[in-house]
C-alpha cells in the first residue's frame, strides 16, 4: 500500500541523503525560502511517499495563488529512488491526490513531472514544458569539457577564444549593486525572441534570496565595458542549471555567447559542479522550444530525456472549467491576430 507522509524541511534534506538523491535546487529547503518571497507563493509541505516502509520518492510543493485559485508545483519533483515504470506513477500521483484533498481543499490541481503520458493526467495550462534537455560533463578539466562536445561545438569554442571579443567574469557581485544593465540587455533579447520578461525585481530577488553558494551570474563585457552577454546560473551540490541568458543583438554572430557559456563550464567546475544542464530544447512534445537546439546540443554529443511537467486534476470540474477558459481565451486571441 501506497503512503504519503509529511516531514520537516530536515528530514526531507536526510531522507534524500539516506537514498542517495542529490536533490535539484528546485527540491531544496533554500529554493522554498525564494519562493515565499514571491506574491501568490508559499511553502506548501516537504512529503515522502513509501510502500511498506520503503521510500519511493520524495516530493517538495509550493503553493501557488492565481487567478482566484490555488494550484501545487513541484518544479522536478517527485524524486524518485528508482524511476518508476507506469502503474506505479500512476498509483503515486493518485496517492499524493487523496493526501492533498485531505489536507487542502483550496487546491484544484497539482503540476509535477510526470514521465508517462498517463489519463490522470493534463497538458499544463501555463508554461512551456519540455521532455528533453542537454547536459554538459564539467568534469576532467576545461579541455576535457571541450573534447565532449560536438565538433560543431568544439570548433565554436575554439573560435570563440580566439576571437570573441570580450572579457568574461563572474560579475555576482556587481548584479547585487545593480542589475540595470543586465536587464537592458535582457530586455531585447525578449523583444528579438519574443518572450514574456519579468520584472527586473524577480531576478534581483532570486539572486538575492539564493546567495553566492546556490546562484552566480556571469558575463561578457566588450573591451568599451558595455555588457553584451550573460546568464543567471544556479548550483546545488554537483549540479548546475543555466537558468537565464542574454545577449545584445549586435554581437550574436562574433562568438560572444559560445566564449561565456564555455567560460561558465569552466568556472562552475571549479566551484565543484560536475553537470551543467542548459535547460530544456524542443522536440515533438514542445517544438515551440525548437529555436533553442542549434545552439544548446552543440555542447554535448547527446541529449538527455526528463519527464515533463504534466497537470493532475485535484478539482476535476473546477479544473475542465480552467482548461475550458483557455480554450476560449485562445480561440478569441487567433481570430484577433
Amino acid at each position: 500500500m501506497i503512503n504519503v507522509k509529511e516531514l520537516d524541511a530536515q528530514a526531507f534534506e536526510s531522507s534524500a541523503q539516506q537514498a542517495g538523491i542529490q536533490p535539484p535546487i528546485e527540491q531544496t529547503e533554500v529554493w522554498t525560502t525564494y519562493q515565499q518571497k514571491i506574491d501568490g507563493r508559499e511553502p506548501w509541505g516537504f512529503v515522502a511517499i513509501e510502500r511498506d516502509g520503503n521510500l519511493l520518492a520524495l516530493v517538495s510543493f509550493i503553493d501557488y495563488a492565481t487567478h482566484g485559485y490555488h494550484y501545487l508545483f513541484s518544479h522536478h519533483g517527485p524524486m524518485w529512488v528508482q524511476q518508476p515504470d507506469e502503474d506505479l506513477e500512476r498509483e503515486v500521483l493518485q496517492a499524493l491526490v487523496s493526501f492533498v484533498r485531505k489536507k487542502d481543499k483550496r487546491q484544484v490541481f497539482m503540476r509535477l513531472s510526470v514521465a508517462h503520458e498517463l489519463d490522470i493526467t493534463s497538458p499544463t495550462l501555463s508554461g512551456i514544458p519540455y521532455d528533453t534537455t542537454v547536459k554538459i560533463d564539467l568534469t576532467g578539466g576545461d579541455e576535457a569539457i571541450i573534447s565532449r562536445m560536438k565538433k560543431r561545438g568544439r570548433r565554436d569554442v575554439r573560435k570563440a577564444l580566439r576571437e570573441a571579443p570580450i572579457t568574461c567574469a563572474d560579475e555576482t557581485d556587481q548584479a547585487l549593486e545593480s542589475f540595470d544593465e543586465y536587464y537592458a540587455v535582457y530586455k531585447e533579447t525578449a523583444e528579438r525572441d519574443g518572450f514574456a520578461l519579468a520584472p527586473k525585481e524577480d531576478y534581483v530577488r532570486m539572486i538575492t534570496s539564493l546567495g553566492k553558494d546556490h546562484c552566480r551570474v556571469f558575463a561578457g563585457r566588450l573591451e568599451d565595458g558595455t555588457v553584451c552577454t550573460w546568464s543567471i546560473c544556479t548550483t546545488n551540490g554537483t549540479r548546475a542549471t543555466r537558468y537565464y541568458a542574454a545577449s545584445l543583438s549586435s554581437t550574436m554572430r562574433s562568438y560572444v555567447t559560445d566564449r561565456l557559456c564555455f567560460f561558465e563550464c569552466c568556472e562552475l567546475a571549479r566551484l565543484g559542479c560536475e553537470e551543467f544542464d542548459l535547460m530544456g530544447i524542443g522536440s515533438d512534445f514542445s517544438p515551440k522550444l525548437n529555436g533553442l537546439n542549434v545552439f544548446k546540443t552543440k555542447f554535448s554529443q547527446e541529449t538527455i530525456p526528463v519527464a515533463p511537467d504534466r497537470d493532475v486534476a485535484i478539482k476535476g470540474t473546477q479544473y475542465r472549467m480552467l482548461c475550458l477558459a483557455k480554450g476560449a481565451k485562445q480561440k478569441i486571441q487567433s481570430v484577433r491576430e
